[in-house]
């Protein structure tokens, strides 16, 4: 038995020992809602997102651009591309370098003799493109001209078969470096197409920056992002947006690592790298991942605004991953580090008169983004990481005192580095820590209550990377099964009844592409088309678009319910709305009757209740099958303040309550 089938066992095990066998005529769980008591205020900030570049999120994800390798510089020149003779004939040289370019050296030179046809390159995608019928695409490209003379130059879309599914031409091409821009309307949808471009003539072209974004992408910006993959982020209503990551933000060694400054100004200045999970994955290598920087730190700082999320950036601490090359940067060679922090706060909230804030408003956007929060490192670990950020602590806390400094407590949700960070970032005075944990749906079933016993005057807690890792297929979504999903819920309720303590809370990862994933499971699921939810998404987005404003306690014989009878209940009130929100679990395949009590709440007549819920655990979502689990809302009808509901088995659900006056 392998340990995936052994995982699946010892679950269906699980889930039977949590079923009543003698469900039908069983006594119903009494719970009080003591509305007029509340004990916690639940932070705006409570559920927000996690972005990291893995699974192809940005380049070929969320950043809409359709040309892989548009300037030629991944580690092999013409990775994506091929070339193409249509009756003509050429060449490629790849390997020129412009010394006034240092930050985007390279470009290509095509050797054309097609005075009667035409030669040219093909480029793929990223694992194709996604076309749509009657859609305008905005093509451009930079180029000049050298020897002889090019007649001109055809952009075709390519569908099955080489179908031509779109096309357009250019021309006026002069020896100096110029961007040419065409635009037109694809004749087809196609999932996986691909663009060639041909050149007619005789003599030499040099091209660099080749590019075709649609134009729908998200508030129409040209050069954006993908519409549709950021109103699903945007339908969570997140309270914040952690970015870049993660481990990308260490790098496997120093020089792999994410440098915000790069990330900024004129898109075609920035400096490519190679992704870290190009070849993190031993049996899910990615050599063709890059990460081109069209989706920089300038661009995520205007995600979060657009979506009313409050931007999270994390930084380097001056170490690389300890799991990889383990390089520390020599305490006395810390301060570009450190200078990399405040320049960061300067270029978010300084004025245009700072040098900083400055490139902040000829990016487009005078006024400041408002940074209340800061990271400092990833999943770093032992006295390496406490040393480094201690003096990051300092100098922060000095000269913006304003700022609030997320720390983190390792890789692990428990054990030594996890226990050792606590202690010594206790004696220190970071806003939060990060804890983390990926584990099966069982750990998070039994562990509902694991921050009732911390602090309350204590560090908060910002859950910053959780998923319930359990039964895995072939298919690539495989692993964002039902049961992931709905365990992930139970532990939610304890988040939110803990919210004095657990001020911050993300899922991890946010996005996956499905023909280029390194890591699962994921929330959200894409192709070159289309995006769907995970369960698990649906999960988040009842905790996160039915917040309330207090936690109000949810008890059963005078204790909260954290899987007594399989049940799991927290509470909130929105004293804004007049709203009480209550959220139940059912973790068993057996319906469990329950009785209400609202004290101190008069609620209106008609409630409302949404459920998610699958007869079978290890179902999942699919792109060909995006909502075979997915909300279901009706009507409940509440006569006074005591009422009775059948908690299906397998669900997760939320009651709204809205008071009568």
């Amino acid at each position: 038995m392998n340990k995936y089938k052994l995982s699946q066992a010892v679950l269906l095990i699980f889930l039977f020992l949590l079923a009543n066998p003698f469900a039908d005529g069983q006594p119903s769980t009494d719970v009080i809602i003591q509305a007029g008591k509340p004990v916690a205020e639940v932070q705006p900030v409570m559920w927000g997102v996690f972005f990291e570049d893995i699974n192809f999120a940005a380049d070929g994800g969320i950043y809409a651009e359709l040309v892989k390798n548009r300037s030629f510089e991944f580690s092999l020149p013409l990775m994506g591309w091929r070339q193409v003779r249509k009756d003509g004939n050429g060449r490629v040289l790849p390997t020129f370098y412009s010394p006034a370019r240092p930050s985007n050296p390279r470009y290509v030179t095509i050797v054309v003799d097609a005075e009667s046809g035409s030669f040219g390159l093909v480029n793929e995608g990223f694992r194709g493109m996604g076309i749509k019928k009657d859609l305008r695409y905005d093509f451009s490209i930079m180029a000049r001209t050298g020897s002889g003379k090019i007649s001109g130059m055809k952009i075709e879309l390519l569908g099955q078969n080489d179908e031509i599914i779109g096309t357009a031409q250019l021309s006026g091409f002069t020896g100096e470096w110029m961007k040419h821009s065409v635009s037109f309307k694809a004749l087809k949808t196609e999932q996986k197409a691909t663009m060639r471009i041909l050149f007619s003539g005789r003599g030499s072209v040099d091209i660099d920056m080749v590019s075709l974004f649609p134009s729908d992408t998200w508030k129409g910006r040209p050069g954006g992002l993908r519409r549709d993959i950021v109103q699903l982020i945007a339908d969570l209503q997140p309270g914040f947006l952690r970015f870049p990551g993660g481990c990308i933000v260490e790098g496997r060694d120093l020089a792999n690592r994410y440098q915000w400054k790069k990330t900024v100004g004129p898109v075609d200045e920035r400096t490519m790298i190679m992704n870290r999970w190009n070849v993190e994955i031993r049996n899910r290598q990615a050599p063709d991942y890059f990460q081109t920087f069209g989706l920089g730190f300038f661009e995520y700082f205007q995600l979060a605004e657009d979506i009313g999320a409050e931007p999270l950036p994390i930084l380097n601490c001056g170490m690389s991953c300890q799991f990889n090359a383990a390089e520390v940067v020599p305490m006395n060679e810390l301060d570009p580090y450190i200078q990399d922090a405040l320049d960061l706060i300067e270029f978010a909230n300084g004025p245009v008169t700072t040098k900083w804030g400055g490139l902040r408003a000829s990016m487009g956007h005078p006024s400041p983004f408002n940074l209340k929060y800061i990271g400092i490192g990833n999943e770093q670990w032992e006295e390496q990481y406490i040393e480094r950020y201690r003096v990051f602590e300092k100098v922060i806390r000095e000269k913006h005192p304003e700022i609030k400094i997320v720390s983190g407590s390792g890789p692990s949700a428990s054990g030594a580095y996890f226990d050792y960070a606590w202690t010594e970032l206790k004696k220190l005075s970071p806003d939060l820590i990060d804890e983390h944990y990926y584990m099966p749906p069982e750990w998070f079933l039994q562990n509902a209550e694991r921050y009732d016993s911390y602090d309350r005057k204590g560090i908060k807690v910002f859950a910053g990377e959780y998923a319930a890792h359990g039964k895995e297929g072939t298919a690539s979504e495989s692993r964002n099964t039902w049961i992931s999903a709905l365990s992930e819920a139970a532990f939610m309720t304890g988040l939110e009844r803990n919210a004095e303590v657990v001020h911050m809370a993300s899922y991890a990862p946010l996005l996956a592409h499905v023909d280029a994933w390194q890591w699962r499971p994921d929330l959200i699921w894409f192709d070159n088309l289309n995006v769907m939810g995970s369960p698990n998404y649906y999960v988040q987005k009842m905790f996160s678009t039915h917040r309330g404003t207090h936690v109000v306690p949810a008890l059963s014989n005078g204790k909260p319910l954290t899987g007594k009878d399989s049940l799991y209940v927290s509470s909130t009130i929105d004293r804004k709305n007049g709203k009480l929100y209550v959220k139940i679990v059912n973790s068993s395949r057996s319906a469990k009757p329950a009785r209400f009590t609202l004290e101190e709440f008069n609620p209106a007549r008609e409630a409302g209740i949404e459920t998610l819920r699958s007869d079978d655990p290890f179902s999942y979502n699919s792109m060909a099958n995006p909502k075979l689990i997915f909300p279901s809302a009706r009507t409940l009808i509440v006569e006074g303040r005591r009422f009775s509901i059948t908690v299906e088995p397998l669900s997760a659900n939320v009651l709204v309550f809205q008071a009568k006056n």
